[in-house]
C-alpha cells in the first residue's frame, strides 16, 4: 500500500466531449429511420403517393437487401432539385414549423432518402412533364456521387418515363452488425408485402405491383378497385365475404355540412371494415391509418379486440381496417422517427366512440353460422353423397319438419359496460306526480293532475306584421345548430333530479350518462318569451277577479304615474296584441296566459307592471313587441323563494311552486324550449359524467 501511495496514482478524470463527424451523425441518424427493407420501402411508397402516383412497381432481391426497387408515374423531380435530394432536412412539404399544424403529406422531414444513402448505394432516375428526357443520379453518404470512376456526379441525361424510380442496392453494406441481425430473404420479404398491402387497401386507386427480380409473375398485383373489394383480393374470399362497413363521426360534424365547420379542430370522422362474427382468426389482423398514415395505436387495438371477445371464441380473433381522419390542429406527427406512432386529442373519447359503432355493427349483423354433422341414434347413417355430411344452416333458419332438433336461434347481445348504463327514464312516473300540491292561487287546481301527464299542443299565430315574423325568424337563427343533436337530446329527453337551490333557482337534471346543473328560471325565462312569440296576437286570457286598481299594486310617486300614463295611453294595443285589458280608471282586467297550465306568481305582478315603463322600448314597432314579450317571459319565470319557513301557507305555497316547477315547467322545456346558444353555454353546466366517475376510482 505504500508502493502505491508512493507512486501518487490518480483516479481516472473525465473523459473529454468532442464533436462527432458529421457522417458518424448521419449514419446514427439512418439506423433510426431505416431499421430494415421494408421501413425504407415504407418511406419510399409515401414519397411515391406525395408525388401523386397512380402506379406503383416494386421490384425485390434477397428481401430488398441486394435489391429494392419502387417506380411510379408521379410527378417527378426537377433537375434542379436532385444536388440536395439526399441531403438531411431537405423537403418541399414545410416551409416552417406551424407547417406542421396543416401537415396533409405523409413525409415532411427530409430525412428519408439521406438516411438511405448513409446505409446502402442508392440511385434515382426521374422525370417531369416538361422535361425532354430523364436524368438520373447516384448518392452516397447523401451527397452525389459518380456513377463510375472517372466520370462527374452531375445528373445523367437518359430514357425513362415520367416519374420517378428509385434503386437501393446492397442495403447496410457498411453497418454489418444490423445486416447480420436481420432474418432470412424470405422473411424480409413477407414483410415487404405486408407493407405493400396494407398501403394497397388504403389506396385502392392507385395500382400496386410487387415482384421478385427476375421473376416474370407478380405475388401482388392490384387495380384501381374499392376499400372492400381490395380487403377481398389481398387478403382472401373468407374475409371479404364477412366485411362489416362502420362509419362514425365526432357529434359536430354529424348531420352538418363540413364546410360550416372546418374551423373546429375537434372534428374527426373514421371508416372501418370489420369482419362478423362468423369470421375467426388466430391473431388480430389490424390496419390503421390516421390521416392517410399508416400507424399503430395499442389502445385502439384492444378496444376493438374487447369488442369481439364478447362474441368471439376464446383465442379467435377478428380482421379489422380502420381509416381515421382528424383535423392537422390536433394530431402530432412528428414523436416517432419513423412516424409510426402519432399523438393526438381527445384519444380515449374517439376509441370509446369507434368501439361502440363497431359493438353496434355487430349485434345488429347476422347471426353466426355453425357447421354440425347430423347422427341419428338407432339407426345406421346414410351416407352422403356431397362429401364430409355437414350442414350448414343460419340461426334464423325456421325448420318446423327437421327431425333432428336444431339450435335454437341467438341473437349476439350488445354489451353494455357498467360506466354506460342509464338507470333512469323520463317514462317513469314517480307517485310525488300523481299527487298534486295545489296552488291556492288557483280556481282550476282540480285540473293540475290531469294535466301533468301531458300538455296541450300550442300553434303558432298567423301574423302578418313585419316585425314579428322578424323576430320569429332571429329565434330560429339563434338556435346553435353545432351542438344540435346533443343539446336537443338533453333538452327533450332529460331526467329531472331536483331542485338543488330554491333561492336561486338552481337545479338538477340527468340525461344519459351526464349530470347537469341549470339555471330553471333563465330557461323558463326563455320558453315564456318564445311561447309568447308564438302566440302573439292570439293568447288566452288569464282573468283577474276582482280587477286590482293599478295605482293599488304600486306605490304613488311621480314615477309611477308617468308609467301609469303611459299604459293608458297604451291600452288599446295591449288589449289586442297581448290580452293585457286596463280600463279607464286604471284596473286590471286580464293577463296573457303563456301556458295554460301554468299560473305565474302573482306576487311579482307590482314588479312587472313597474318594469313596463324603463324596459320596453315604446317608440319602435319591434322592439317594443320584443322587450315586452321579454317582460312577460321573466314575469312567468319562477322567482327566488322569499317564504319564511316557520309560516305553514308559506310552506304550502312554496311546495306548490315546487312541484308546478318539476311537473309542469320542466315538462313544457321538453316539448316547446328550444334552447339558444347563449343560454346553454352559460346556464347549463355540466357537474358529472358516470365514465369520467369510473376512470377516477379505476385509479384510486
Amino acid at each position: 500500500m505504500g508502493e502505491q501511495a508512493s507512486s501518487g496514482l490518480q483516479p481516472p478524470g473525465p473523459a473529454p466531449i468532442q464533436r462527432l463527424h458529421d457522417s458518424l451523425i448521419n449514419r446514427i441518424a439512418a439506423g433510426e429511420i431505416i431499421h430494415r427493407p421494408s421501413s425504407a420501402l415504407k418511406e419510399l411508397l409515401e414519397n411515391a403517393m406525395d408525388a401523386g402516383a397512380t402506379s406503383i412497381r416494386i421490384t425485390v432481391k434477397d428481401g430488398g437487401m441486394k435489391l429494392l426497387q419502387i417506380q411510379d408515374n408521379g410527378c417527378g423531380i426537377r433537375k434542379s432539385d436532385l444536388p440536395i435530394l439526399a441531403e438531411r432536412f431537405t423537403t418541399s412539404k414545410i416551409k416552417s414549423f406551424s407547417d406542421l399544424s396543416r401537415l396533409t403529406t405523409y413525409g415532411f422531414r427530409g430525412e428519408a432518402l439521406a438516411s438511405i444513402s448513409h446505409v446502402a448505394h442508392m440511385s434515382v432516375l426521374t422525370k417531369t412533364k416538361t422535361d425532354t428526357c430523364a436524368w438520373k443520379a447516384c448518392y452516397s453518404e447523401g451527397v452525389m456521387v459518380p456513377p463510375k470512376a472517372g466520370q462527374t456526379p452531375d445528373p445523367k441525361p437518359c430514357a425513362g418515363n415520367d416519374g420517378t424510380t428509385i434503386i437501393i442496392e446492397d442495403m447496410f453494406y457498411n453497418i454489418p452488425t444490423r445486416l447480420s441481425a436481420l432474418r432470412s430473404s424470405s422473411e424480409e420479404y413477407a414483410r415487404i408485402l405486408d407493407v405493400v398491402t396494407k398501403y394497397a387497401v388504403h389506396n385502392p386507386k392507385v395500382a400496386f405491383l410487387c415482384k421478385k427480380a427476375g421473376s416474370g409473375t407478380p405475388e401482388l398485383s392490384t387495380s384501381s378497385t374499392s376499400i372492400d373489394q381490395a380487403i377481398r383480393l389481398l387478403y382472401g374470399h373468407a374475409i371479404g365475404k364477412e366485411l362489416l362497413h362502420i362509419e362514425v363521426a365526432s357529434p359536430s360534424t354529424e348531420g352538418t355540412s363540413r364546410s360550416s365547420d372546418a374551423d373546429d379542430s375537434t372534428n374527426w370522422s373514421a371508416e372501418a371494415y370489420c369482419t362478423s362474427p362468423n369470421y375467426q382468426a388466430r391473431k388480430t389482423v389490424f390496419l390503421l391509418f390516421i390521416n392517410h398514415r399508416l400507424v399503430e395505436s395499442t389502445s385502439i387495438k384492444r378496444a376493438i379486440e374487447s369488442v369481439y371477445s364478447a362474441v368471439l371464441p376464446k383465442g379467435a380473433f377478428p380482421f379489422a381496417y380502420l381509416s381515421l381522419e382528424i383535423d392537422p390542429r390536433s394530431i402530432d406527427v412528428n414523436v416517432h422517427p419513423t412516424k409510426r406512432e402519432v399523438i393526438f386529442l381527445n384519444e380515449e373519447i374517439i376509441t370509446e366512440r369507434i368501439s361502440d359503432a363497431v359493438r353496434q355493427m355487430i349485434s345488429q349483423s347476422h347471426s353466426r353460422t355453425f357447421e354440425y354433422q347430423t347422427l341419428l341414434t338407432g339407426r345406421s347413417s346414410e351416407p352422403n353423397t356431397k362429401g364430409k355430411g355437414k350442414e350448414r344452416q343460419e340461426d334464423d333458419d325456421d325448420d318446423d319438419d327437421d327431425e333432428i332438433e336444431r339450435p335454437a336461434s341467438s341473437s349476439l347481445p350488445q354489451k353494455t359496460y357498467p360506466h354506460h348504463i342509464v338507470r333512469t327514464s323520463l317514462q317513469d312516473r314517480t307517485l310525488e306526480s300523481m299527487i298534486p300540491v295545489l296552488n291556492p292561487s288557483r280556481s282550476d287546481g282540480d285540473e293540475i293532475s290531469k294535466k301533468a301527464a301531458g300538455l296541450r299542443d300550442i300553434p303558432e299565430s298567423s301574423c302578418d306584421l313585419t316585425s314579428i315574423l322578424e323576430l320569429r325568424k332571429a329565434a330560429q337563427k339563434n338556435v346553435h345548430h353545432g351542438l344540435s343533436r346533443e343539446h336537443l337530446e338533453r333538452n327533450k329527453k332529460h331526467t329531472f333530479v331536483g331542485i338543488v337551490d330554491d333561492y336561486r333557482c338552481l337545479s338538477l337534471i340527468q340525461h344519459a350518462t351526464k349530470l347537469y346543473l341549470l339555471n330553471h328560471a333563465a330557461l323558463a325565462e326563455e320558453l315564456f318569451y318564445q311561447l309568447a312569440l308564438m302566440q302573439f296576437g292570439k293568447f288566452r286570457r288569464l282573468k283577474l277577479d276582482p280587477p286590482p286598481p293599478l295605482q293599488k299594486w304600486t306605490k304613488q310617486n311621480e314615477i309611477v304615474d308617468r308609467i301609469a300614463k303611459t299604459l293608458l295611453s297604451r291600452r288599446d294595443m295591449l288589449a289586442e296584441y297581448f290580452e293585457i285589458n286596463i280600463t279607464l280608471d286604471g284596473e286590471i282586467e286580464s293577463l296573457p296566459h303563456l301556458l295554460k297550465e301554468y299560473t305565474p306568481d302573482l306576487n311579482k305582478l307590482p314588479v312587472f307592471l313597474m318594469r313596463l315603463g324603463p324596459q320596453v322600448e315604446w317608440d319602435t314597432e319591434k322592439e317594443c313587441f320584443f322587450t315586452l314579450m321579454r317582460e312577460l317571459g321573466y314575469f312567468y319565470s319562477p322567482s327566488p323563494s322569499h317564504f319564511a319557513p316557520s309560516n305553514n301557507g308559506a310552506h304550502t305555497q312554496a311546495d306548490a311552486a315546487a312541484w308546478q316547477t318539476e311537473h309542469i315547467l320542466f315538462q313544457a322545456m321538453r316539448k316547446f324550449l328550444v334552447a339558444p346558444r347563449s343560454l346553454l353555454e352559460n346556464d347549463v353546466v355540466q357537474v358529472a359524467n358516470l365514465p369520467d366517475l369510473y376512470r377516477v376510482f379505476e385509479r384510486c
